[in-house]
């Protein structure tokens, strides 16, 4: 005897039919499921932005203070267009920081630096209390 017979197909009975239900149920419970416990990481910062009033920018019209340029680079670290090492870049801000605090500080990132390297740049800044910050990436 044919084991289709035995089954108790018949012979032109080819077609099975899935049932989509049990399948959309078991999708919206997944996607239930991963939305109730997708969590963030969460990323402190303490940025003090503080911008003067209009009318005080217009009524101090003193010259721009100078301006430190720091580059953040694949290798390493550039100031003012010379390169230098970390110890020599933490002494150098600490040299100009003395001078004065409220300097500019431009902090340039290169595409291909690593995001420590500008993190370590900032603490460099914040030991140092210079808090005119600017940080731009680019080339």
């Amino acid at each position: 005897m044919n084991r289709r017979v035995q089954r108790g197909f018949k012979q032109g009975d080819d077609e099975v039919e899935v049932s989509m239900t049990p399948m959309i149920d078991v999708v919206f419970q997944l996607l239930i499921y991963f939305l109730v416990t997708f969590s963030t990481a969460d990323v402190l910062a303490i940025l003090d932005v503080s911008r003067p009033a209009p009318e005080q920018a217009q009524q101090n019209q003193m010259p721009p203070a100078d301006m430190i340029r720091i580059a953040v680079l694949e290798g390493g670290y550039a100031i003012n267009g010379r390169s230098v090492s970390d110890e020599e870049l933490d002494a150098l801000m600490q040299k100009l920081a003395g001078i004065s605090t409220r300097q500019t500080v431009l902090v340039n990132c290169d595409e291909e630096s690593l995001h420590g390297r500008l993190i370590h740049v900032l603490d460099m800044c914040a030991s140092h209390e210079l808090s005119q910050i600017a940080v731009v990436s680019g080339k």
